[in-house]
């Protein structure tokens, strides 16, 4: 199977160059990377274009995107950017980050979980920071959920779900509508990535209701909205996180955003979250 990766960058000089060192490493190679050099001030083009002369099937594409950061809608541009530069010649499509390092079987692995299961839509494995010289798993979602950091799609998925939404949540949208779709999601605990700079680093204070607006858009309603902040704000251990959440969910209810997902796609996610919150509280 082709594997493509699409991998955004924005000021990640001092680390695009593991993370590239780590896929070129790889016991099965991709097909092609294309890096996005996204409106990066630092000396990330120079690292990139090193790469993409050494290595053939690397590419750079530089993007002069606005500078401010934005959780989901600045990275799935780029990635987007990356994106139109490819022939359809592929199998499978990834979107990955700029400060990960991967274990050298990982994309074998991930090519073998499609191989076996024809209605996998989605594969990955798991970030790990690093905490008082250990590398731990980042905690911040389910195990039956990949991190946006590394995603990877069937094409068929791909395109069925109509690619990534530039909205935070994206990496959440994508697999509730592969799921409505009847794809299932594969995840696999021995992928451990180092994940070299922990998520929300880089987010601006003009992102803070970002996440309300998500769920406004994902069709959670308010009662959905109120469990999901909560436990998100308690993941990240800031209650403020909270507020924020729920003041971007009654902001996007009162401009009245566009949803993210159809009306038949928003009953079919509340009935998988209800589901999946029952299951939990029932013995």
């Amino acid at each position: 199977m082709d594997v493509y990766i699409v991998i955004p960058c924005h000021n990640e000089a001092t680390l695009i160059s593991q993370t590239l060192e780590s896929l070129v490493a790889q016991t099965v190679l991709p097909k092609k990377i294309v890096v996005v050099n996204d409106h990066s001030t630092d000396n990330s083009e120079e690292v990139i274009s090193a790469f993409a002369k050494a290595y053939p099937f690397i590419s750079l594409v530089n993007s002069n995107a606005e500078a401010q950061h934005l959780p989901g809608s600045k990275v799935i541009q780029a990635f987007q950017k990356g994106l139109d530069t490819l022939d359809n010649n592929y199998d499978i499509i990834c979107k990955f980050d700029a400060d990960l390092i991967f274990p050298q079987k990982y994309i074998e692995t991930i090519i073998s979980h499609f191989k076996q299961d024809s209605k996998v839509g989605m594969a990955g494995g798991f970030c790990h920071i690093k905490k008082e010289e250990q590398w731990v798993l980042e905690n911040l979602t389910n195990k039956d959920h990949i991190r946006g950091a590394l995603k990877a799609y069937r094409k068929e998925c791909f395109t069925q779900i109509n690619g990534l939404k530039t909205a935070m949540g994206w990496d959440t949208i994508d697999e509730l509508q592969a799921k409505y779709h009847g794809w299932r999601i594969a995840t696999n605990e021995q992928l451990a990535v180092k994940h070299l700079k922990p998520t929300g680093n880089t987010y601006t204070k003009a992102a803070k209701y970002k996440q309300g607006e998500a769920f406004y858009g994902m069709r959670y309603g308010f009662i959905l909205t109120t469990i999901a902040s909560l436990k998100l704000a308690f993941r990240k251990k800031k209650i403020g996180f909270f507020f924020d959440y729920m003041s971007g969910f009654f902001r996007a209810k009162r401009k009245q955003q566009p949803y993210l997902v159809s009306k038949e796609e928003g009953i079919f996610i509340r009935k998988l979250r209800w589901k999946g919150i029952i299951s939990k509280i029932t013995p």
